[in-house]
């Protein structure tokens, strides 16, 4: 019997159906040390390692720009993927999806979950409070070794020597560092006689700074009614007690410096308005005696009788006035009295009577005047239309010797040319008729 061979390539795609079919390799999660990494402008080839393996990594351009950080050599991190066969070479890869640091990641991804809890609550978007521009008593909660509790005694000793400074020794690092904080925040709440709290350290790694990103020291410093400084870490280090603080400073020398004023500039910020104030007073009494000497030599004081001439003399001007307007008065009074009376005479009876029959007259006067006017108008009104009939009337006009001619019918003949040899007609002349019979009938021009 024949042995069937395969080929290279028919093996290779066989393995390749095997990893991609295997539900297991599809997503990975591994953890390793990246070697042989060389940034690349497009996709990045690596491997990743440990201390016995090492196995060949790709990560494509879209997944790689989404990183929040710079891979290097011999950096220990997490990664997702897939594994595969790469067909060419026949060497089993893992395309990487998502990856982070090792040991940092986590933090990372837990500091932004709170972070975005909190800020959800308000926590850092609350009203601030302020900071006192004199503090009396500042606590202080930080290491009692390290350099940041040193730095703010000397700031504050060098700017502002009366305000009292109290430690409390405060753990800045290891798990037990955030219950020490928020048990020293508590107790200077409880002490109640501080007007600011700065909780600072110095720089580190994110590791060292966590203590400061727990939520029991952020809801504590949120909760605290003394205004709080935080100066946690670098400058370029944000924890979420420097977002819920009142004021974050980025050095503990900073935090002193916000904390209190100068007190040599204060000094002399006093005493110029000292100054101000003793010369303004000066001015003010200076007036005051200015206006007091020209009251005292006032005519006033000299001639006190000039102070009621003014009046005397407005008492006789109102006096001369409530006189004439009395008499006005009485004057308007007796004017509306006779008017009131005679529309009373002329309202009487008997004057009524007289006054409608004088009205009677009168019209029976301008009525008999009307009618004869009318009379003599229409009498000549009756002569102008007779004679304008008389002008009009055929009868008239015929009496001048004219006359008309009418044929047997009766109908009028106005010309000749209606006219027969023969015909019988009647002429009508003012004082009776003839009939006639025509012998003849000619034109005007015969």
């Amino acid at each position: 019997m024949a042995q069937q061979y395969l080929t290279v390539t028919a093996l290779t795609k066989y393995l390749k159906r095997k990893f991609e079919a295997d539900p297991y390799l599809q997503r990975v999660f591994l953890t390793g040390e990246i070697s042989n990494f060389r940034l690349r402008p497009g996709h990045q080839y690596f491997n990743l390692k440990d201390e016995n393996a090492k196995i060949s990594a790709v990560m494509f351009k879209g997944p790689f720009s989404k990183l929040q950080f710079q891979p290097e050599e011999g950096m220990k991190v997490l990664v997702v993927g897939r594994l595969s066969l790469f067909e060419s070479s026949g060497g089993y890869q893992i395309y990487v999806e998502h990856m982070e640091p090792d040991g940092i990641g986590a933090l990372y991804q837990a500091y932004e979950q709170l972070k975005k809890k909190l800020s959800a609550e308000g926590l850092f978007t609350g009203e601030k409070k302020g900071l006192p521009k004199y503090p009396k008593r500042i606590a202080v909660l930080t290491s009692p070794s390290g350099a940041v509790i040193r730095d703010i005694m000397t700031t504050i000793e060098r700017r502002y020597p009366i305000a009292q400074i109290v430690l409390y020794p405060t753990i800045v690092q290891g798990n037990q560092a955030a219950d020490d904080i928020v048990r020293n925040i508590r107790r200077v709440e409880e002490s109640g006689d501080f007007d600011t709290m700065i909780i600072g350290r110095g720089g580190g790694s994110i590791e060292d700074l966590w203590p400061y990103n727990e939520e029991r020291v952020v809801r504590a410093i949120f909760a605290a009614h003394t205004p709080v400084i935080s100066s946690v870490g670098h400058e370029t280090d944000t924890t979420l007690a420097d977002l819920v603080a009142d004021v974050r400073a980025a050095t503990p020398t900073a935090a002193a410096e916000l904390a209190v004023p100068v007190l040599n500039e204060e000094v002399l910020r006093i005493q110029e308005r000292k100054a101000r104030i003793q010369q303004a007073i000066f001015h003010l009494i200076q007036g005051k005696w200015q206006q007091h000497q020209r009251i005292i030599r006032s005519y006033l004081f000299e001639q006190p009788e000039r102070l009621y001439e003014g009046q005397a003399q407005k008492l006789d001007q109102l006096t001369q006035r409530l006189s004439q307007s009395l008499q006005n008065q009485l004057y308007e009074k007796e004017k509306i009295s006779n008017q009131l009376h005679h529309r009373l005479k002329q309202m009487s009876p008997l004057h009524q009577v007289r006054e409608e029959n004088m009205h009677v007259k009168h019209l029976d006067q301008r009525l008999n005047q009307q009618m004869v006017r009318l009379l003599n108008q229409k009498q000549t009104d009756f002569a102008q239309q007779v004679q304008a009939l008389n002008l009009l009337s055929p009868l008239n006009i015929m009496g001048r010797g004219y006359s008309y001619t009418v044929n047997e019918a009766g109908k009028l003949i106005a010309s000749v040319k209606t006219l027969a040899v023969g015909e019988q007609v009647t002429v009508h002349y003012q004082d009776g008729t003839a009939r006639m019979k025509v012998i003849d009938v000619g034109g005007e021009n015969e």
